[in-house]
């Protein structure tokens, strides 16, 4: 089945796991496998997914190491191990001013990261997906200014001046950045990157550690683990799911544990 349109892959994977399916393969980037894990949640889940990735960023499947060349995807699409990772519900506001719910599978942010897909995401990706997002990092970066956010875990409340509120249920994210290097998808828990009032300079000197994921012995970054996160501030900010910017804040992020079964190599 082909989508036609935004939101379509969610009304057929929904409809495919309703009408008994055993199997899902969400053939595409982290947005069409997003759209495909939401069909299969409000469906109750129930067949398994696989992912055979022919999109730009391609970060869901490096934490399971699902091969991103075509006929090896394939392979374990049709003879993987199925493996039961955690989902995020995820409830925000949308550009319009409604309350509104979506599933996260893999990582999602408040604040600089979610402009950053928003401007990747309309990019020409004629130089590949790590180029493009890094190139987008930059040129948001040098624009952007931190602001005072407000963050709940697990019911304990944290307010500083941040850049971005990083929620990971997988370790990579914008392009092969692995921003969340000790991230668990199957252990109930969210690995929360706080980043904090990073200046240019900062920037200049940690960009490059984004990729080998030892970014989090710098001083302004903040590892912590929750739940359930909620993220609200001041001033609203952007909030982006699995690449693709939905709305903004406030949102409130919950661990749907072991929601989901996806095939991985055996």
């Amino acid at each position: 089945m082909l989508s036609e349109r935004p939101g379509h892959i969610i009304e057929l994977a929904e409809r495919a796991a309703r009408d008994g399916a055993e199997l899902l393969v969400a053939v595409g980037g982290d947005g069409t496998l997003n759209e495909t894990v939401n069909g299969l949640m409000r469906a109750g889940a129930g067949p398994e997914l696989a992912t055979i990735p022919l999109g730009t960023g391609m970060d869901f499947v490096r934490t399971y190491g699902i091969p991103t060349a075509f006929e090896d995807a394939v392979r374990v699409a049709a003879g993987g191990t199925p493996r039961a990772i955690d989902v995020g519900l995820v409830v925000y506001r949308t550009w319009a001013g409604a309350d509104a719910e979506r599933y996260v599978v893999n990582v999602g942010s408040v604040g600089m990261s979610a402009a950053v897909a928003q401007r990747a995401n309309g990019m020409s990706k004629a130089l590949g997906g790590k180029a493009t997002f890094f190139y987008a990092l930059v040129r948001v970066f040098l624009a952007w200014r931190n602001s005072v956010i407000d963050v709940e875990l697990d019911g304990v409340r944290r307010s500083a001046r941040m850049h971005d509120v990083i929620i990971a249920n997988g370790q990579f994210h914008g392009g092969a950045m692995r921003l969340a290097p000790e991230a668990r998808p199957d252990d109930g828990l969210f690995d929360v990157l706080l980043i904090g009032d990073v200046t240019k300079l900062d920037f200049a000197t940690t960009a490059p550690k984004l990729y080998r994921g030892t970014h989090l012995a710098h001083p302004k970054v903040d590892l912590e683990r929750a739940r359930v996160v909620a993220v609200d501030g001041a001033e609203t900010l952007p909030i982006e799911l699995d690449g693709e910017q939905v709305g903004t804040t406030p949102a409130r992020f919950e661990v749907v544990p072991g929601a989901l079964r996806v095939r991985v190599p055996r």
